[in-house]
């Protein structure tokens, strides 16, 4: 892996630009893939990059992201308790021309993927705002409200159809040179996440276009998917998989490029860890991304609880229980990553203990630990004797 940093944003959003055209010596690529934990700043980079392709009147960027779904909002219709209609502000740019591109029947299709109720949108002639309605298919005169989730799905399958006419070269949409997709499916459950991903894998393999695209997500399942989509889709590998990450004590960015790994970002929070570890800034949220990084082994192995994957000295060894009962509840804490407190050295001591023996134990590539080489060795030699690697290996057999 290989990690790139950058001061702010803006200067983050130029990097991506230059990625996609093939600038400054970095080859062009296809798409761009980030995986991103909540309040690093995707839908803030998103805005960033929209930013920079305008000049005036004129941009070059289509965007999905919160504020996309901002243009959609309810009117429950508190008075009568009827006629619940779902109302679209108009008067973004992000609609233009659509009142004549016969809208409900570009989205039905697609939507019809997801959902079994029916909509009908409705056109105002003062244009400033429009309304959608919704009905049960057995139920086709009465306005319903749906959930929160089919409401996330019919605002995804509009983005989808105005994506599917700048793909098509519609007159309307021939400004857009990129896509950028932030998090789609905030609201979805696991199944929808899945096919959402290969939906949109479908839109990404035509190439019948020269639209460039970036998309961001913080959910595993969605990234890991979407990256063994793409991965099929572009067997040049003009795509660029990554992570992005933000130090908050710096407040610069950094992209970690992964090469051809999914699901790599377990990698990453384990060099965050080790960062942490090594260099003595350990705070209390350090052990919500331990617990973290013991599930996702404790899923890989097929076990159900994360606690198999804290060393044990012997079947009734206590500290074994202590320690995993030690990350259980320091994992539960209100911690705030953005007003970080430093751990208290007991707890310190117990999460490095945790952290060192996970180590010891799972062959991760010490090349891509740096900060751990000293420590690593010393949890090595603990390990030299076989019989603790033993007895490990049986717990997890």
């Amino acid at each position: 892996m290989t990690t790139r940093t950058f001061a702010d944003l803006p200067a983050l959003a130029v990097h991506l630009r230059k990625e996609l055209d093939g600038a400054e010596n970095i080859s062009g690529k296809r798409f761009v893939l980030l995986y991103a934990h909540n309040g690093v700043g995707k839908t803030r980079l998103s805005m960033a990059f929209k930013d920079l392709g305008r000049q005036g009147e004129a941009r070059d960027t289509l965007y999905f992201n919160a504020y996309t779904e901002d243009l959609f909002s309810w009117d429950n219709d508190l008075d009568n308790d009827y006629d619940r209609k779902l109302v679209i502000n108009a008067r973004s740019r992000f609609f233009d021309g659509l009142d004549e591109m016969d809208m409900d029947n570009r989205i039905r299709p697609l939507l019809s993927r997801y959902a079994d109720f029916d909509f009908k949108i409705y056109f105002q002639d003062d244009k400033k705002t429009w309304e959608v309605r919704f009905y049960r298919r057995d139920f086709p005169d009465q306005p319903i409200k749906v959930s929160r989730g089919e409401e996330t799905m019919f605002i995804w399958c509009f983005f989808l159809a105005v994506m599917q006419m700048a793909m098509d070269g519609a007159v309307v949409y021939q400004w857009v040179k990129y896509i950028v997709i932030d998090d789609p499916i905030s609201s979805l459950d696991e199944h929808n996440a899945i096919v959402v991903a290969n939906h949109l894998a479908q839109f990404l393999a035509r190439k019948d276009h020269g639209i460039k695209t970036v998309i961001s997500t913080h959910h595993p399942l969605f990234f890991n998917v979407l990256w063994n989509e793409v991965n099929g889709i572009d067997k040049r590998k003009k795509f660029s998989p990554c992570l992005l990450s933000r130090d908050r004590a710096t407040g610069e960015f950094a992209l970690t490029y992964t090469g051809d790994t999914p699901f790599f970002h377990h990698l990453a929070l384990l060099q965050e860890l080790c960062h942490a570890r090594a260099s003595g800034q350990v705070y209390t949220h350090h052990f919500n991304a331990l617990r973290s990084l013991l599930e996702k082994a404790q899923i890989f192995h097929g076990h159900d609880k994360f606690s198999v994957c804290i060393r044990q000295d012997a079947s009734d060894d206590p500290d074994a229980t202590l320690y995993g009962r030690v990350v259980n509840i320091m994992s539960h804490g209100n911690y705030s990553f953005y007003d970080p407190v430093e751990m208290l050295q007991e707890n310190r001591e117990h999460f490095e203990k945790v952290l060192d023996d996970f180590l010891a134990f799972y062959p991760f590539n010490r090349a891509l630990l740096p900060d751990m080489e000293g420590v690593q060795e010393g949890s090595a030699a603990v390990e030299a004797d076989g019989a603790g690697a033993s007895r490990n290996q049986a717990r997890l057999q």
